[in-house]
């Protein structure tokens, strides 16, 4: 409905061929580009006004992580989001967008001020991942990011996640765990980099494009799959063309889940983002799996018919308690 009212078209003409690898390889350089916009730039087009705080009360403050309160249509809301540099010095400054522990723990130290002041949460997520050196082993980046996951599963106020560019692994789904997730056009959701999954799979990063195609991280193939709930147009060549316009898309398409949002009770939303993610690896009970997804996912799509063998996975999920 939302794709029908924003104009989108999501079929190609039928005379128009498309050159999937190379799409989906595309929609991944765009959702890098420098020139993206980023979490402040965003909130500075949407909001009447932002206050960002700092520190997360036990190390230091981590500039690749923001968060704070911002007044949004007239919604007072929480927001965190993932925090790329404009320039050289900026990213340095931010380590490239990359978090490390202190600042997810800076953003569930806002998270749980928001549900104590009963204010909604926004996240926007664009990382490549966690940042993965010895000092964020050493200050426990395994654990802040387990934490902050089990945080946001069980936070008794609504949770909005925006995908805004590149969501890789659990640096993204740290704070991307919401009762909507909406992606811009361009923007993808992967649980390990192309690069990262290609030299696994093929023992080179050569094949990044492929390990893109197979892992169906575009904001449409995650749409397919239920993982992403809206996929918002971008406009022109992309967000980074205009950022001013991409904020202006986003804005409604927020506010109006926020709204649809704090309509629920407390109980049935924070039951149903649980039932969410629960079913996303659920088994039905005659022990066949999801066929949408398994058809969506079958290699033979992708390898010419010859599937890569790997481990096969039927581990139940951890019981509510276990959470």
């Amino acid at each position: 409905m939302v794709d029908r009212l924003l104009g989108r078209n999501r079929e190609a003409p039928p005379d128009a061929p498309i050159d999937a690898k190379a799409d989906v390889w595309r929609r991944v350089q765009l959702a890098r580009n420098l020139r993206r916009p980023r979490t402040l730039e965003l909130l500075g087009e949407m909001a009447e006004e932002v206050v960002e705080l700092h520190g997360d009360r036990g190390f230091g403050d981590d500039a690749a992580i923001v968060a704070g309160f911002a007044r949004l249509d007239g919604h007072r809301i929480a927001f965190v989001g993932q925090q790329k540099g404009a320039d050289t010095e900026e990213n340095i400054r931010r380590n490239f967008g990359m978090p490390h522990p202190e600042g997810y723990r800076k953003s569930m130290r806002v998270m749980e001020l928001a549900e104590r002041l009963g204010l909604p949460i926004v996240t926007f997520v664009d990382v490549p991942g966690a940042h993965p050196g010895p000092e964020s082993e050493e200050r426990g980046i395994a654990d802040a990011i387990a934490r902050s996951v089990g945080l946001m599963s069980r936070l008794r106020t609504p949770i909005v996640a925006v995908i805004t560019g590149e969501g890789g692994s659990g640096g993204a789904l740290a704070i991307a765990v919401g009762d909507v997730v909406i992606a811009l056009e361009n923007a993808v959701y992967s649980v390990i980099s192309p690069e990262g999954c290609a030299s696994i799979l093929w023992r080179t990063a050569d094949e990044a494009a492929t390990a893109a195609l197979a892992m169906k991280m575009s904001a449409d193939d995650q749409h397919a799959l239920g993982v992403v709930d809206i996929v918002v147009p971008e406009p022109g060549e992309g967000a980074h063309a205009d950022p001013v316009e991409t904020a202006r898309r986003l804005r409604p398409i927020i506010v109006g889940e926020l709204e649809r949002l704090g309509r629920l009770p407390t109980d049935e939303l924070v039951e149903a983002r649980y039932r969410r993610y629960r079913a996303m690896v659920a088994q039905p009970p005659d022990g066949r799996r999801h066929h949408r997804r398994r058809d969506l996912l079958d290699p033979t799509r992708w390898s010419g018919g010859n599937p890569i063998p790997g481990p096969s996975r039927r581990d139940e999920p951890p019981a509510r308690e276990e959470v």
